[in-house]
């Protein structure tokens, strides 16, 4: 929320108008109402990134780096961002594609199968470092504790969160990205954690088939109970289609097996 950025701002010592990831329309509806209705111009702490660039602000003034070009790939803040990443997906620096995302920070591009690792690696950091290990475990615990941080209401990211109390963490990116996390010991006492990466070819624009894949592949894992299943059941596996004239005429059903090497 714009509070919770602006508290971390007057914490760190950020100002708002430091930001360069630019505005974009809310994503929420209501809060877009509201804020018409108030007649309330869109900033940047308004930006779905406001977060990501506030933490990477009050690391450079934590540090004592230069704050105006913190975006810059050579810039000590991307650097351990980048070797931080590299770390954790296993891919060495020099073989990460670099562009450049919507909010004009440097991302990051991999093989699906090192999204995954990262992810089961997020989950059980056992093979870092005791540092590197507590801050994987603050990382999940904050996610998965107040996960209308990392989506909002009504959103996949968080519902699936708030339903797994702890057990999944989620998270969604750009055109059809998504990544899961499955802490170690969800699926029976002494299962690992897995790492889930997917990425819907033609983008997803409307968010239709991400959540209905993630929740099959939840599914066929046994990662979720009846009820989990049955509270999710918004977002899929299966879910009616209607028209415009919201008549109902078929069905949307995700269309794949895993191919597990041992059963779950």
């Amino acid at each position: 929320s714009v509070s919770t950025i602006q508290s971390i701002q007057k914490k760190t010592g950020v100002s708002e108008s430091e930001l360069q990831c630019g505005i974009h329309p809310v994503f929420d509806n209501i809060t877009g109402e509201n804020m018409r209705e108030r007649g309330e111009e869109l900033t940047s702490n308004r930006h779905n990134c406001s977060g990501k660039h506030t933490g990477m602000l009050a690391f450079a003034h934590m540090q004592n780096w230069s704050k105006t070009d913190y975006l810059d790939l050579d810039h000590n803040v991307q650097y351990k961002i980048l070797s931080t990443f590299s770390e954790m997906s296993g891919v060495p620096i020099d073989e990460i594609v670099i562009g450049i995302d919507g909010c004009s920070a440097p991302n990051f591009a991999v093989p699906l199968h090192n999204t995954a690792l990262a992810y089961a690696r997020l989950c059980d950091p056992e093979v870092f470092s005791k540092e590197r290990a507590s801050a994987c475990n603050a990382i999940t615990a904050a996610m998965t504790n107040i996960s209308f941080m990392v989506g909002g209401p009504g959103r996949f990211d968080t519902r699936l969160m708030e339903v797994t109390s702890g057990q999944i963490v989620s998270k969604g990116g750009a055109e059809g990205y998504q990544a899961l996390g499955i802490m170690p010991g969800a699926l029976s006492p002494d299962s690992p954690a897995l790492g889930i990466a997917l990425k819907i070819s033609d983008g997803d624009l409307r968010s239709r088939a991400r959540p209905a894949v993630s929740l099959e592949i939840l599914r066929q894992l046994k990662a979720l109970n009846s009820t989990q299943e049955s509270e999710l059941s918004e977002f899929g596996p299966s879910r009616p289609l209607k028209n415009h004239r919201e008549i109902e005429v078929g069905v949307t059903n995700p269309a794949f097996q895993l191919n597990l090497i041992s059963p779950m």
